[in-house]
């Protein structure tokens, strides 16, 4: 990551640009603008990964799996469970950063929690030291978030990042999103949600 610039929210009356124009030349000028900006998140989320043929088998197993599985709110359910009154607001395809380098998957929006499960399985050790392969999870309660802040790449604003900072002081980075304007405004939503119940 390079040069993010930050803004933080974590109130209702934080506000995403819509892009609508008030003309019928400001408004072509708005869909040209969003398409172009939608490739390049596509173009860049495609590039995070470690080789073009690796991201691209990657998303088409996502796809499957996601068809099997009858779509992402079983994924959700399945892989992290529901609690009662919990509602899935977003999932989105995006990377988590950790220090291996990005890791791509699913990011899960409800009203109870934010969670990441990654498209493939990562190697680690099993308590009884044998080499293993499974999902990456992350798993952060809404209560647990301290604050949420919407980031973009100076040098490319194009590059728009989400970190979440938790109480207990643990960063957490999502990058590559395809559609981070829908992600953002979900998770503004559910910590809204979030600490209006506290």
């Amino acid at each position: 990551m390079q040069s993010p610039t930050t803004s933080s929210f974590d109130s209702p009356s934080s506000s995403i640009a819509s892009g609508h124009g008030d003309s019928k030349n400001g408004h072509t000028k708005s869909i040209g603008k969003k398409s172009k900006t939608y490739a390049y998140r596509i173009r860049d989320h495609v590039r995070m990964g470690p080789k073009l043929s690796e991201t691209v088998m990657g998303k088409l197993r996502l796809g499957a799996r996601i068809i099997q599985e009858g779509g992402r709110e079983n994924i959700f359910k399945q892989v992290f469970g529901v609690k009662e009154g919990e509602e899935l607001l977003k999932a989105s395809q995006c990377y988590l950063s950790t220090s291996a380098g990005p890791i791509a998957g699913l990011l899960f929006i409800s009203t109870q929690k934010i969670a990441f499960w990654s498209e493939r399985s990562v190697s680690c050790h099993s308590p009884d030291g044998q080499l293993i392969r499974i999902p990456y999870k992350v798993v952060i309660p809404i209560r647990k978030i301290k604050r949420a802040c919407q980031s973009e790449n100076v040098d490319k604003p194009e590059q728009k990042y989400i970190q979440i900072v938790t109480e207990d002081g643990f960063e957490f980075w999502f990058m590559g999103f395809f559609r981070y304007e829908k992600a953002l405004m979900n998770l503004e939503k559910a910590i809204n949600a979030g600490s209006s119940q506290v």
